[in-house]
């Protein structure tokens, strides 16, 4: 028991700790890319301790939804990162979760917070929250189904099995269905965590911005925890693409060694997806809202390609 209490622990800590830092790099690596100096790889811890030293400040128009969609949505990403697994296969918390579950944690995140934008009663927060539920309708679906393709060959949808049953099996999980999916939860993490071409992070324009739309009402102490469940999510997005596709390196059991090992090798993990996503951004621009669906239709066709391609090669 306490065992996997100090799973638990370690792992909240790992998120807690890496997430700012993914970000942080990612903008390094984006200002490199346009010669620019640009910020620290360390910014991002500074500006959420400088946002939780101030106060919030709230319209009076606002309801008890507004208050509470920054704790609910930090709490439902947090809770997707104990099924996740990031640095052990063998989640305590396997058991409770799955996908599915993982996938409507993300959801549920989701929903509160562009709940809470449509709460505030401003026009940005409104046009935010529609944009987003847009992406979201196309996005869940592509997500279930890219994973799937690896799950059928595993017999089930369980991430901690998943991760360490393709582990196990080295070179021979590298298959046309499995890079096709790859591909297709690629796209789909691009539209998850905002980013370009589907999203601006850094961006105020009122005619591009989504996530900065519905967060607009948000100050002090609640944009900070607003923030950092985004950086959150866009690590455990990360971590499922390197986990789940490329689940190498990661511990089968607890010990000190094999912990050291995972952690070094998840961190590279990320790094490399956090640089290949900075590339994507810095070479492509951002696309207008009615083009997405483009996007996120190829992402959903990749995802079947890659169920008909395991249906095909196991059924052969």
């Amino acid at each position: 028991m306490l065992t996997q209490f100090a799973i638990v622990i370690f792992q909240v800590i790992i998120i807690l700790a890496l997430a700012p830092l993914l970000s942080g790099m990612i903008k390094k690596v984006k200002a490199f890319l346009q010669m620019r100096k640009g910020p620290g790889i360390f910014q991002p811890y500074y500006d959420i301790a400088k946002l939780l030293r101030k106060d919030s400040v709230v319209s009076g128009n606002v309801s008890w939804i507004f208050h509470a969609a920054p704790i609910i949505s930090f709490v439902a990403v947090l809770t997707a990162g104990l099924i996740i697994p990031v640095y052990i296969s063998n989640m305590p918390f396997s058991f409770a979760g799955d996908l599915i579950a993982v996938v409507y944690l993300f959801a549920l995140a989701r929903f509160f917070i562009a709940l809470a934008s449509l709460d505030a009663g401003s026009s940005f927060g409104g046009m935010g929250g529609s944009r987003e539920m847009f992406v979201a309708s196309l996005v869940e679906p592509a997500m279930m189904l890219s994973i799937f393709a690896i799950a059928l060959n595993v017999g089930t949808t369980n991430l901690s099995v998943i991760s360490g049953t393709v582990s196990s099996m080295g070179l021979d999980a590298i298959s046309p269905y499995h890079l096709l999916a790859f591909v297709a939860l690629f796209i789909i993490a691009i539209a998850e965590t905002g980013r370009i071409p589907v999203d601006n992070p850094a961006t105020h324009l009122e005619l591009t911005m989504i996530h900065e739309a519905m967060i607009l009402e948000y100050s002090g102490k609640q944009l900070a925890i607003v923030e950092l469940g985004a950086m959150m999510k866009q690590l455990l997005v990360f971590t499922l693409l390197a986990n789940i596709f490329f689940p190498w390196g990661i511990a089968s059991e607890l010990s000190a060694a094999g912990i050291a090992i995972s952690l070094i090798v998840i961190i590279i993990k990320v790094a490399v997806l956090g640089v290949l996503m900075a590339l994507v951004e810095t070479s492509t621009a951002k696309w207008r809202l009615f083009r997405l669906p483009n996007l996120l239709s190829i992402s959903l066709m990749l995802s079947f390609l890659a169920l008909i391609s395991f249906i095909i090669v196991k059924g052969g």
